[in-house]
């Protein structure tokens, strides 16, 4: 589903990516891990188009989108969520839901107003259905900034649903969050699996990338050092030395 082929981005004298080959397959659930400042996020940001390339191809379903600009990617089925949250504060629940929807149909209405008259009894039953699958139906009229930081959390990836994606890009969603909620956040990726997602997890949090992924590539100075399986990866000494660095990875192996 998606090819990344070379693909780099400098800014000045700094590599952030630098020659990054990576693909993700229709179904799966791939893991982009690696310590802070090794190009996980400016990846992200290359395949949404936040961030221009370098150097290199990245391919969506076949189609160079590299071209692209970021509304062109959410329409062709590129959505994401940010590590930052990024809601419209002074919006309600329901409303960030609302204005985030993307179906050909949406899209041919003309304006807010003509979208919601031309449409209610459809665009309320997916508001609805986004709404019990994050947990926040009872919040629907709240505003998005008086919600707590995981129920901010919840809606923001509730938001990237509503826009009907193929390819799901998290970027750190569980930052923040606490045990029961990185749980609870498991579960919901496993769900978005079963509905036909393909998903890029980007997270620091190993408990959560070990139990949902299926690949996991890992990122060093922007250039992927590793390849795998979870238990593949786990077992990877360039992977232990890059989170670790070589004198603890060393005492680790002869512990």
């Amino acid at each position: 589903m998606l090819e990344l082929e070379r693909v780099s981005r400098h800014f000045g004298g700094v590599r952030a990516v630098d020659g990054l080959d990576l693909k993700v397959r229709d179904g799966e659930i791939v893991g982009l891990i690696g310590p802070n400042g090794s190009g996980k996020s400016t990846t992200v940001n290359l395949v949404t188009g936040l961030f221009s390339l370098t150097s290199g191809q990245i391919r969506f379903r076949g189609q160079d989108i590299a071209p692209l600009p970021t509304h062109m990617r959410l329409q062709g089925g590129i959505a994401r969520t940010f590590q930052n949250i990024r809601l419209f504060g002074q919006l309600t629940v329901w409303q960030n839901l609302w204005v985030a929807q993307n179906s050909p149909a949406d899209r041919a209405k003309r304006g807010f107003f003509s979208r919601w008259l031309g449409g209610q009894s459809g665009v309320r039953d997916e508001i609805v259905s986004l709404l019990e699958f994050s947990g926040l139906a009872h919040k629907q009229d709240e505003l998005a900034s008086n919600l707590a930081f995981g129920e901010q959390r919840r809606l923001e990836l509730a938001r990237a649903m509503a826009t009907k994606p193929k390819l799901l890009l998290l970027d750190e969603p569980a930052a923040g969050m606490n045990s029961e909620e990185i749980g609870q956040l498991r579960e919901r990726i496993l769900k978005l699996r079963e509905r036909g997602l393909t998903i890029l997890l980007v997270e620091h949090v190993m408990e959560l990338v070990m139990g949902v992924t299926d690949r996991i590539a890992v990122l060093n100075f922007g250039q992927k050092i590793a390849e795998g399986t979870p238990a593949e990866i786990q077992k990877d000494a360039a992977v232990r030395k890059a989170y670790l660095g070589g004198d603890a990875a060393a005492a680790e192996g002869g512990s």
